[in-house]
């Protein structure tokens, strides 16, 4: 099956040059894609936390999904068991930067949100090109982009800024505190 699919990705790849291509996969992106930034909780990190690029786009189909992932020459495509749904997801930030964000540079995003959302993520991205990430005040910095990043129904965030300052602001209270030590 995904032979196929692969085989009738090289005759569209065929039929499109190079511009048109990239045009072509900038409005599928457009529809289809997403720009994220999340959080894992690390305790190894002197943040308490990994921030992670994500560029991600789903389908059942996964054909425009393996053209895309040839195009950028980078990420991977997964399939969920429990509905079939194909994702193209690139994580790696060295790939977000040398290939995914130059090229929605190259073959521009038109809806406004989707612009706003590239734009947002390109500054974070750069934030963590510089380091911010990896200090109590850049990460603060990128939570406050990214609560913009992806606004509307349905936007679910595991981590909120709020939950991951008031846990950092509460094991610094619990760690100030001094020993009770026979005073009650």
């Amino acid at each position: 099956m995904i032979s196929e699919k692969v085989s009738s990705v090289d005759n569209q790849q065929e039929r499109l040059d190079d511009e048109n291509l990239g045009y072509f996969l900038a409005g599928f992106v457009e529809g289809e894609g997403s720009f994220n930034v999340s959080l894992r909780k690390k305790n190894d990190y002197r943040v308490g936390w990994q921030v992670v690029l994500s560029f991600n786009v789903s389908q059942k189909d996964p054909s425009l999904l393996f053209l895309l992932r040839d195009t950028l020459h980078c990420g991977i495509i997964k399939v969920r068991k429990l509905d079939n749904v194909h994702s193209y997801d690139v994580t790696k930030p060295s790939d977000i930067i040398d290939s995914v964000i130059p090229y929605f540079q190259k073959y521009a995003l038109y809806s406004i949100s989707k612009k706003n959302n590239f734009m947002l993520f390109c500054e974070i991205a750069d934030m963590m090109g510089k380091g911010k990430h990896l200090t109590q005040n850049g990460l603060r910095e990128i939570l406050l982009i990214r609560e913009m990043l992806n606004m509307g129904k349905g936007r679910k965030r595991k981590y909120s800024i709020d939950s991951v300052f008031s846990s950092q602001e509460s094991s610094q209270t619990i760690r100030q505190i001094p020993p009770l030590a026979g005073k009650i």
